[in-house]
């Protein structure tokens, strides 16, 4: 099993990106990605709908990684320190050296590879340095934009499930991509 730590948080670097932990003071930016219906339309989550909701979701985040059980990042250019996107690893199975990446990001940076480009480097701290065998991330199928970034990024396509997840009356079905350490590239 693996032992995971957090201790003392790691920043990471692209070429164009800084990844850094998120603060409560980047309130705003989490309310501008959690409350807006269009970015959470393929995540079956409730929407943020004030700025203690996106503290709460901040809290969240800062508690997981108090207690290794997650960590995210903020996404920011490396010339502004303002969160642009979150990323991170959800659902870490120790004992499978196994977990789960997610990741979202403002409407504005589309389509410039920047998510494409965050996964990556954190693709590389789950393999180098919390030792991942492999990891995974659950899409739903209608997502093309985040599938397009999974495969950019070497994932290949495990399972479709049908209607797994039921969510505000909806079933909904989810995509499973991977990848394994062996066929990571940077």
């Amino acid at each position: 099993m693996l032992d995971i730590n957090f201790h003392p948080f790691k920043n990471l670097e692209t070429n164009r990106l800084h990844l850094r932990r998120i603060l409560e003071s980047d309130w705003t930016e989490i309310l501008a990605l959690r409350s807006n219906p269009e970015i959470m339309k393929y995540i079956p989550r409730s929407l943020a709908l004030s700025k203690e909701d996106a503290i709460t979701h901040f809290k969240t985040i800062d508690e997981k990684i108090e207690n290794n059980t997650g960590i995210n990042w903020a996404i920011t250019l490396k010339d502004n320190p303002k969160l642009i996107g979150i990323i991170g690893h959800y659902r870490i199975q120790p004992e499978n050296h196994r977990c789960e990446i997610g990741y979202m990001i403002l409407p504005e940076y589309h389509g410039q590879g920047i998510t494409t480009e965050a996964v990556n480097a954190v693709l590389k701290y789950g393999f180098d340095d919390l030792s991942m065998h492999s990891i995974e991330a659950v899409i739903d199928p209608e997502n093309i934009a985040s599938e397009r970034v999974l495969q950019k990024n070497g994932f290949v396509k495990e399972a479709h499930i049908l209607e797994n997840e039921l969510w505000n009356g909806k079933f909904w079905d989810t995509v499973i991509y991977s990848i394994l350490k062996r066929n990571f590239k940077q």
